[in-house]
């Protein structure tokens, strides 16, 4: 019977894997990091600036050095071969990183194939993996190297090698040093220190210029790598952006639960690592550093993935649950699939920050002591008392949540639109053209129309001659958004924008002398109701 299930699970992860592949190619904007490689490398070998390359979308080279170099022979290949290659590559990374974690979840050894068919299918299946796959992307192969060298599955003498080599492709495996400097595996942390001074220094003799470009300023440039306030940004850091924080209290808050969060998951690594359990102990500090990175796109969120796994294969109801509602979380967004029934934006900021507060609680209330399989048995009463807790638990932080506004500044859903979006229909639904603008305008101020999508709620209209501003607030405190008023056909000005939510939106209205005209608050209320 067991033999069956693994047919079945390996049977299920190649169909899965074949569908995601097709689907990644047919979109037109497949692999758009790897093309990001392939063109920084591409302007490298031509003699230019490797952090001068900028791709279509705007994005360019965010990598150390020493990562061109690790990617350099991919240039040998056509980028449309290249493209296949690589799918190839993650797909199969994928299963490289099931077996060790399979290992792990499974209770005896004779569990180990299912374990890891099962671990390997629902991997594929998480957004993380999703994403690797669509965008072309390094992580899953880092998570890789970390993830071996943290269990300690590669030979002694080589143990720290990956995870230098790791960190100077990405940063973050730097976090491993700290975990075997606690664990007390010194000679692992001495290896892939001097493991990443040897990469950086080979990149430095053949890179020079970028190299000193990088290490001078550019590994701090954090823009450059995107939106961190946007819903993407699954680390503390992007969880604070959208709280809203000033940006004088920003660093000093992010640092307190950074530094608290990562002594969390060191001492309990360490705990773990003493009690023969090295892979829960390496997905611990994997956690540690999605949730410490000042940006954890989607895809750099496999440690969670695996850690839900961990728990899902433990001893105990509130155990299991727990990974289970975390793989949900990794497996879909729930801001988007439960914004809909979600009528409180603070239950909306609690669903579209699920992932970077799961991790969070992951680390701070001790991954391992409620992921790793209790040595004694559990008696039947306590699963009720279990049963309990976690219903008063959840049902606590829902209604915390649910009495909660949208925390001022937190609306990373907000843009307000330009004139040259006026032709999208989407964006501006009231009026398309001067006839219908001029006819729409009512005796007020301000004539707006709503539309609710279920992420966002889009607002267009337009305004009176007595109108010289309009400001948008998100939330009670927050500050004002300006919202451009547009020239768009003779005789009348129109505007549009959009926003999480309206339930404590307002919308102000200013005359030539600065003096508000006009305050919108319960009709936009109103429309998200």
């Amino acid at each position: 019977m067991r033999d069956r299930r693994v047919m079945l699970l390996w049977t299920l992860f190649t169909l899965a894997a074949a569908i995601s592949v097709g689907l990644v190619l047919r979109r037109p904007d497949h692999l758009s990091d790897l093309h990001i490689y392939y063109g920084a490398l591409a302007d490298l070998r031509a003699g230019r600036p490797l952090y001068g390359y900028v791709a279509e979308n705007g994005v360019p080279f965010t990598y150390p050095p020493f990562a061109a170099l690790v990617l350099w022979p991919l240039t040998a290949l056509p980028e449309s071969v290249l493209g296949a290659v690589w799918l190839l590559s993650t797909v199969a990374a994928v299963v490289a990183v099931a077996v060790p974690v399979g290992g792990a979840l499974a209770a005896a050894r004779s569990d180990r194939p299912l374990a890891v068919a099962a671990t390997a299918t629902v991997l594929l299946l998480s957004a993380p993996v999703q994403s690797n796959l669509r965008f072309g992307q390094v992580s899953i192969f880092v998570v890789l190297l970390a993830l071996l060298d943290g269990m300690g599955t590669v030979p002694a003498r080589w143990r720290g090698v990956l995870v230098g080599v790791a960190a100077a492709v990405k940063l973050t495996p730097l976090l491993f040093v700290a975990y075997f400097l606690v664990a007390r595996r010194y000679r692992d942390a001495g290896r892939a220190v001097g493991a990443f001074l040897a990469c950086a220094a080979v990149a430095a003799v053949v890179l020079p210029a970028e190299s000193r470009t990088y290490w001078a300023g550019t590994v701090v440039q954090t823009s450059r790598i995107g939106d961190l306030a946007s819903l993407g940004n699954q680390s503390v850091h992007g969880m604070l952006l959208r709280v809203g924080l000033s940006p004088a209290a920003l660093p000093v808050v992010w640092a307190a639960l950074v530094a608290a969060i990562c002594l969390a998951a060191l001492l309990r690594a360490r705990q773990l690592t003493a009690d023969g359990r090295p892979g829960h102990a390496a997905v611990l500090v994997g956690c540690a550093t999605v949730a410490a990175s000042p940006v954890s796109w989607t895809h750099h969120q496999i440690w969670p993935v695996l850690a839900g796994m961990l728990l899902v294969g433990a001893t105990g109801v509130a155990r299991r649950i727990a990974g289970a509602a975390l793989l949900v979380a990794m497996v879909v967004s729930l801001g988007a699939v439960l914004g809909p029934v979600s009528t409180r934006p603070g239950v909306q900021f609690l669903l579209e920050n699920a992932r970077a507060l799961g991790v969070c609680a992951l680390c701070l209330a001790g991954f391992g002591g409620v992921a790793v399989a209790a040595t004694r048995p559990h008696r039947r009463g306590l699963a009720g008392r279990a049963w309990l807790r976690l219903g008063v638990a959840a049902t606590a932080t829902l209604a915390f949540f649910a009495v909660q506004p949208l925390p001022a500044g937190a609306d990373p859903t907000f843009k307000a639109y330009s004139l040259a979006d006026v032709a999208n229909p989407r964006y501006f639904f009231v009026c398309r053209g001067p006839a219908e603008c001029a006819a729409y305008g009512g005796t007020g101020p301000v004539t707006f129309g709503t539309a609710v999508e279920p992420t966002k709620v889009r607002v267009n209209g337009v305004v009176s001659p007595d109108v010289a501003r309009l400001e948008y607030y998100s939330a009670p405190g927050g500050a004002p958004r300006v919202i451009p008023l547009l020239a768009a056909y003779p005789g009348s000005r129109t505007f549009s924008f959009r926003s999480a939510s309206m339930t404590h939106g307002r919308l102000v209205a200013y005359g030539p002398d600065g003096r508000p005209i006009a305050v919108y608050d319960d009709e936009l209320a109103a429309a998200f109701r």
